[in-house]
């Protein structure tokens, strides 16, 4: 804001230009004696009101016209001209977007949690005429009315919504800025929340729930698989007691699959070696390997 209001007090490329054209004209004239010490200085003069009548506003600048100080008018963007003395350049009013910082610091949540946020708002002048006559400092008002209004958003909510809605948060503190300055010819047009900082305490008692909450989940999964496991056992096992043979061959089978890989022990209960009849299965698989170790030691 102070380099708009300086802005008035700088001369442009313009007025420099004529200034020193007619001074210039105004110099050869005199030593040419064309023209008298008076005439002189009065062209002087001449030369000084028409370099302050010059103006220019760049292409995103609106200049605001004040005519014995009552407002005549926006001026720009590109070269006009002013009434010296009577006309005064109040300020240049900028209207491209512009990027506020804001923050909220130590603010209770609605669950009275402390937390910082800091934010940033994308905001622009749509009429330097309200811009320049309802506000003195827009750009200082804007700051303030969000720093606000998200203490007040804040306030509404919990941290979990804070945490988990940020878009939603923003939205919503995007239209209430909205609110408070399109009065005053500004609008806001995106607000984003850039961080959320909690209390290191209040971290670490999240992140042990988190994990506890992922063993939790961990344990219920481990269960219905166990849950499922079971059932398709029981399943099995009606199977198999409707059908000896098969029963008889699945343990055939497993014994097979153990005994043929080097320095397996398989444990089976005596119970299912008459079941299923594996003694007889067994000792000639072991004679088998009794027999092939002898004949490895004579070679």
């Amino acid at each position: 804001m102070n380099a708009e209001i300086s802005r008035e007090d700088n001369l442009n490329p313009i007025a420099i230009s004529v200034f020193l054209v007619l001074l210039a004209a105004d110099a050869i004239l005199f030593f040419l004696k064309a023209l008298g010490i008076f005439a002189a200085l009065a062209g002087f003069l001449v030369a000084v009101a028409v370099t302050a009548a010059v103006k220019m506003a760049n292409q995103w600048e609106k200049a605001v016209l004040l005519r014995m100080g009552k407002f005549v008018g926006l001026r720009g963007p590109g070269i006009f001209w002013i009434i010296p003395v009577i006309d005064r350049v109040y300020r240049y009013i900028d209207q491209r977007v512009r990027v506020t910082d804001f923050k909220a610091e130590e603010t209770l949540t609605k669950d009275t949690v402390p937390v910082n946020v800091d934010a940033v708002v994308y905001w622009m002048v749509w009429d330097a005429e309200k811009a320049a006559l309802e506000v003195k400092d827009y750009g200082q008002a804007v700051f303030f009315i969000a720093q606000t209004s998200l203490r007040d958003t804040i306030g509404k909510h919990d941290l979990a919504d804070l945490l988990q809605n940020r878009d939603k948060i923003a939205a919503t503190l995007q239209e209430t800025l909205d609110e408070h300055t399109n009065p005053w010819g500004i609008t806001c047009q995106t607000v984003g929340i850039k961080d959320i900082v909690i209390p290191a305490s209040l971290a670490d008692a999240m992140s042990k729930q988190a994990q506890a909450e992922r063993e939790r989940q961990a344990r219920i999964i481990l269960g219905t698989a166990e849950t499922e496991i079971s059932e398709k056992f029981a399943k099995a096992s009606e199977n198999y007691q409707r059908n000896p043979v098969a029963l008889q061959l699945r343990g055939m089978n497993m014994l097979f699959e153990g005994l043929k890989e080097k320095g397996s022990l398989i444990i089976v209960p005596s119970s299912a070696l008459e079941s299923m009849n594996l003694g007889a299965v067994g000792g000639l698989a072991a004679l088998a390997r009794s027999e092939k170790k002898e004949s490895g030691s004579e070679a």
